[in-house]
C-alpha cells in the first residue's frame, strides 16, 4: 500500500546556505530570463545557465565523485531544484541527464558508459532525452514497437518515438526498444543509450499552442548502435523504466510547473479580497503536494522503488497545475485583460495554452490511475 508517512528527512543543516546560494544565482542571471518563460521552466532549454550549475556544482550533486558528483546528501539536491524551479530558472537542457539518465546509469549502466557520460552531464555539459512513447502506443509503454535486431556488432534500431522532450538539444537519447521480436508487452524489452550524432536519427520539432518548442518526434531508420550501448540487462527494460519513471514522476516540478503564475497573482492582486480566498486554497494544496512529493523523494533516497507513491504525486500534481490556471482566470472574471502586458496577464495566457501538456509528460492520467489500481489491490 503506497505511504506518505514523513520520512527521517529532515532538512540538513547546509539547506540555508544552499538556498542562499541559489538565489544570489539567479539574482546574477534573471535580468535576461522573460517573465512568462518562468512557467513550466524546467523543459526551457538555456545551455549557458546549465554550464553555470555545473560549475558551482549543483548538478549530479548526490553523485558519487569518482564520475564528476559531489556526493551530496539527497534532500541537500531537492532543496536546489525547489529553489530553481521557484524562481523559474531555465533548467531544461540539463535536467532529464540529472534527473533520469544519470541515476539509471549509476544503478544499471556499464563503468565505461558511467565514465563516458556522468562528468559531462555533472558539469551542465552532456545533456539526454529519454525515447519512450510512441505514435501507437502513448503512454502504454508495452506497446513500444522501436525495434533493436541484433548483429555481430550490437543493434540496427528502426522506429519512431514521440513527444521527446529536449531531444533537439540532447548529445544522448535512452531508448526503450524491443530487443525480442518476438515479444509481447512488457517482454523483450531492453534500453539502450544511443548517442544523437548517429546517422540514421531524425529530430523533428513539435511546436505547442504557445510557439514554444520542447517537444519532438524521433525517427530511427537503421540506426547502427554498437553492443556497448545496451544500458542493464537485455530484456529488464520494462523493470529499469519504471523504476527511471518513479524520478520522473514525483519530484517538485510536478507542483511547481504553475507556481510562477500565483506568485504573478500574489504580487498584482493579492490585496484583492476576492482574490485571497483562490490564493489561501491554492497555497495549501501546492504545500501537500510538497509534502508527499518529499516523502517519495526520501523513499527513492533509501533505495526504494515508491512507483505507486510516484504515480499519485503525479497524478494528483498534473491536477494541480492545470486547475490553478482555471482557478486564477476564473477568480479574475472577464474583466481582465488576459492578452494585457503584465507578467500576470502573460503567464496566464501562455499557461492555458499549455497546460494541458502537463498530463501527457511521464504517463497520462489513465496510466496513471491503473498503476495506483493496481498498487491498492483494486485490479
Amino acid at each position: 500500500m503506497p505511504s506518505f508517512a514523513i520520512h527521517p528527512f529532515a532538512t540538513p543543516d547546509t539547506a540555508g546556505a544552499l538556498r542562499d546560494q541559489v538565489r544570489a544565482l539567479v539574482a546574477e542571471c534573471e535580468a535576461d530570463w522573460d517573465a512568462a518563460d518562468r512557467a513550466n521552466s524546467w523543459s526551457i532549454a538555456d545551455p549557458g545557465f546549465s554550464q553555470r550549475l555545473g560549475r558551482e556544482g549543483l548538478i549530479g550533486m548526490i553523485w558519487p565523485e569518482r564520475y564528476g558528483g559531489h556526493g551530496r546528501d539527497p534532500l541537500e539536491r531537492y532543496v536546489v531544484l525547489e529553489e530553481l524551479l521557484a524562481a523559474g530558472a531555465p533548467v531544461g537542457a540539463h535536467w532529464i541527464a540529472d534527473r533520469q539518465t544519470g541515476p539509471l546509469l549509476l544503478r544499471y549502466g556499464t563503468e565505461e558508459q558511467r565514465r563516458k557520460y556522468l562528468p559531462g552531464m555533472a558539469k551542465g555539459e552532456i545533456y539526454a532525452c529519454i525515447g519512450l512513447s510512441e505514435p501507437g502506443a502513448g503512454s502504454d509503454l508495452a506497446g513500444v514497437r522501436t525495434s533493436a535486431r541484433r548483429t555481430d556488432a550490437g543493434w540496427i534500431v528502426n522506429g519512431q518515438k514521440v513527444w521527446t522532450t529536449g531531444a533537439h538539444v540532447a548529445h544522448a537519447i535512452l531508448a526503450l526498444v524491443r530487443t525480442d521480436p518476438g515479444s509481447e508487452r512488457q517482454a523483450g524489452l531492453s534500453q539502450l543509450l544511443i548517442d544523437m550524432d548517429t546517422p540514421g536519427i531524425t529530430v523533428r520539432p513539435i511546436i505547442n499552442l504557445a510557439g514554444q518548442h520542447d517537444f519532438n518526434e524521433i525517427f530511427f531508420e537503421d540506426v547502427e548502435v554498437p553492443r556497448g550501448a545496451l544500458v542493464g540487462a537485455e530484456g529488464d527494460g520494462w523493470k529499469q523504466v519504471t523504476a527511471e519513471l518513479a524520478l520522473e514522476r514525483s519530484g517538485p516540478e510536478r507542483y511547481l510547473s504553475s507556481y510562477a503564475l500565483l506568485r504573478y497573482l500574489i504580487a498584482e492582486q493579492g490585496g484583492d479580497p476576492a482574490v485571497q480566498p483562490v490564493i489561501g486554497r491554492l497555497t495549501a494544496e501546492l504545500w501537500t503536494l510538497r509534502q508527499m512529493s518529499m516523502s517519495t523523494a526520501a523513499k527513492l533516497a533509501e533505495g526504494e522503488d515508491p512507483v505507486v507513491e510516484a504515480a499519485i504525486v503525479k497524478d494528483l500534481g498534473n491536477s494541480y497545475e492545470q486547475a490553478v490556471p482555471t482557478a486564477i482566470q476564473a477568480v479574475l472574471g472577464p474583466d481582465f485583460d488576459s492578452a494585457g502586458a503584465s507578467d500576470l496577464a502573460r503567464t496566464l495566457d501562455l499557461l492555458v495554452q499549455t497546460a494541458p501538456s502537463f498530463s501527457l509528460r511521464g504517463g497520462t492520467r489513465e496510466i496513471l490511475r491503473g498503476i495506483i489500481a493496481r498498487g491498492l489491490g483494486l485490479r
